[in-house]
């Protein structure tokens, strides 16, 4: 090679109209190289062209902070950005978002042939991005998508929901219904996303002791939503849990204090003992309880039969008392007849003429002697002749 360059010592260098190239000897900067055609006097081969290609507008060379600061020609061609730990910079090409310049970083961009410009964000006290630029950084060609995912915490907050963004573990503000979008350097962030419409919760399989020592099973249900979701979030670790066991202290203080039959009698009643127990509990931590109610209440098999049995007891007496208030009834009803009868010769025929129709009805044939008046006087007769 060195021969050649001997024997040839012009080396042709074609630069296109779309690039450019920088002239090193001996790895020292000599010039930039425009485009067209480029005849370099070259014995010895101490010669080399860096080429770079305009349509990537970025600029990259190992020894870039070097050529930037010594070399004026070079520094007026190209576009320097030098970020801080705290700034973020979005470059445009001809007014479009091309790139991300991350913080802390040394960027050169070629300027002759683009409108290259490179927008400075500072982030360490702003630091939520706009929406439109989070959709704008979305569709940037240059931003590889695992740095756009490393960069940015986005966040969508659901209708009826809260979000609670923590930075560095510390509760920074809350997050309405929407989209939210915020840079994460030099930062750790976390968004909590809270429900806050009406929520049910169930407490099943109670086993609690009445006051006269019977074991009962018990199924709660209680609606209840989130009335200050910074509190119930950051005073509780799990309000979901909390409001779990606060509902098992109420059930328990309300039924332990009571009888099988006080229980019985008042199931509706013990959910607003429990609610008068458990709402100012949990108000404090951000709760309100929209109600509570005793779903079931579960006895053992044998205090089961044992209430059959006295059950079947009472309805038996009721019966019996039924039935006796009917036949007395009957009988003051009959007794009453009969004084009727006694003071109406007219009804009492009357009744005998009824007794008459009613026999008749079941006898087929009726051979009648002495005329209709013996019917009528002889064959039915409802009291004795003196």
């Amino acid at each position: 090679m060195k021969l050649m360059n001997l024997l040839f010592p012009l080396r042709k260098v074609e630069i296109a109209d779309h690039e450019r190239g920088l002239l090193f000897h001996r790895d020292n900067f000599v010039r930039v190289l425009e485009p067209g055609t480029h005849r370099l006097w070259d014995p010895r081969g101490r010669m080399h062209v860096d080429r770079y290609d305009l349509s990537e507008p970025a600029f990259e060379h190992p020894i870039l902070d070097f050529l930037v600061k010594t070399q004026a020609v070079l520094r007026e061609r190209l576009l320097v950005v030098e970020l801080g730990d705290h700034e973020v910079g979005l470059l445009t090409v001809d007014g479009k978002l091309e790139d991300l310049v991350l913080p802390a970083t040394r960027k050169a961009y070629w300027k002759d042939v683009y409108d290259v410009q490179v927008r400075v964000q500072e982030t360490l006290s702003d630091f939520e991005v706009p929406q439109e630029l989070v959709s704008q950084l979305g569709h940037a060609r240059g931003i590889d998508r695992q740095t756009l995912l490393a960069a940015l915490l986005y966040a969508e907050v659901a209708d009826n929901h809260v979000g609670l963004l923590f930075v560095n573990g510390k509760l920074e503000r809350t997050l309405a219904p929407g989209a939210h979008a915020f840079w994460t350097f030099d930062r750790t962030l976390q968004v909590r996303y809270v429900d806050l419409r009406l929520q049910t919760l169930e407490v099943t399989g109670q086993e609690i002791l009445s006051k006269d020592k019977v074991s009962l099973r018990l199924n709660l249900s209680a609606t209840y939503r989130v009335a200050d979701a910074e509190k119930a979030v950051t005073a509780l670790s799990d309000f979901g849990d909390f409001l779990y066991k606060e509902l098992q202290f109420g059930l328990r203080e309300a039924v332990g204090t009571k009888t099988l039959d006080e229980v019985l009698a008042s199931k509706d009643e013990l959910g607003v003992a429990i609610s008068a127990q458990v709402e100012s509990r949990v108000a404090e931590y951000g709760l309100v309880i929209q109600s509570i109610g005793v779903k079931d209440i579960i006895l053992p098999g044998e205090m089961k039969s044992l209430l059959n049995q006295v059950v079947e007891a009472e309805k038996q007496a009721q019966a019996n008392l039924i039935r006796r208030r009917e036949e007395t009834a009957a009988t003051r009803s009959l007794h009453n007849t009969a004084k009727m009868l006694e003071r109406s010769p007219t009804l009492l025929r009357l009744k005998e003429l009824e007794a008459l129709e009613k026999v008749t009805e079941r006898i087929d044939t009726l051979t009648v002697y002495g005329g209709l008046d013996g019917v009528l006087h002889q064959l039915v007769k409802l009291q004795d002749r003196d």
